[in-house]
């Protein structure tokens, strides 16, 4: 900013040179528009919501970590979602696990251990990786399924969380080992898990992903056909 106050006022100096230099004017800062995808809360429904709370769009998403479809959304129309619309303040971003397995409770607890800072991203990377943890544990041994099922539940998820990778993923995400398996063995933080299951069957969800606008669900479960609707509404 100095030098170029200094170069304006030489350049008047060279054609108004019997007239003092004039201050060039200051030039205001333009507005700081704030970012609201870095505004992320968990919910009294128990999820998790990233964006403006009193937008005038609000998006809820149904999901699974284990749900391919919710995957093939995750990496198709997350990045537009929030760079279009999230980060504007416009529209909010709450997402609710909607449990399907016990590769699903596995990986939503240790999830949900994250600090909601955390949460998304660690989410993100889960779906990005689906493909690998996932058949990691579903193709088990039959003996070795039929031992981890005689241990404890909370012993069994933490073992699934190991031979999944996703213990070591969590400590990625600010979650280390024994704080996974804390939240593992959280029978309140599963309970959680089964009473978002019940609310989400009361609303007339049935499958993943399942989404809901300003509390209407959406027939849609794909980002082309989601975001025309987000428009209309008003984000």
């Amino acid at each position: 900013m100095r030098r170029t106050f200094l170069l304006a006022a030489a350049a008047a100096g060279l054609t108004l040179a019997a007239m003092p230099a004039a201050a060039a004017p200051a030039r205001r800062a333009a507005p700081i528009q704030r970012d609201w995808s870095r505004t992320i809360v968990t919910t009294p429904e128990g999820g998790y919501r990233m964006g403006n709370p009193a937008a005038r769009v609000k998006l809820v998403e149904y999901g699974s970590l284990t749900c391919g479809h919710c995957a093939h959304f995750a990496q198709t129309g997350m990045a537009a979602l929030v760079a279009n619309h999230v980060r504007t303040g416009k529209v909010s971003y709450e997402f609710r696990n909607y449990i399907l397995n016990g590769i699903d409770v596995t990986a939503s607890l240790v999830a949900r251990c994250a600090h909601p800072s955390n949460f998304f991203k660690f989410v993100d990377r889960l779906y990005a990786t689906q493909g690998i943890w996932v058949p990691r544990i579903s193709t088990l041994p039959q003996a070795e399924k039929d031992r981890l099922k005689a241990l404890p539940e909370g012993q069994r998820l933490g073992a699934l969380a190991d031979v999944g990778g996703l213990t070591a993923m969590g400590a990625q995400f600010g979650v280390p080992a024994a704080r996974a398996k804390a939240c593992l063995a959280d029978q309140a933080a599963l309970d959680r898990l089964g009473g978002m299951a019940e609310a989400a069957g009361a609303l007339g969800v049935t499958g993943t992903p399942t989404f809901f606008i300003n509390g209407n669900m959406a027939p849609v479960n794909e980002w082309p056909a989601l975001e025309p609707l987000l428009r209309q509404a008003g984000g």
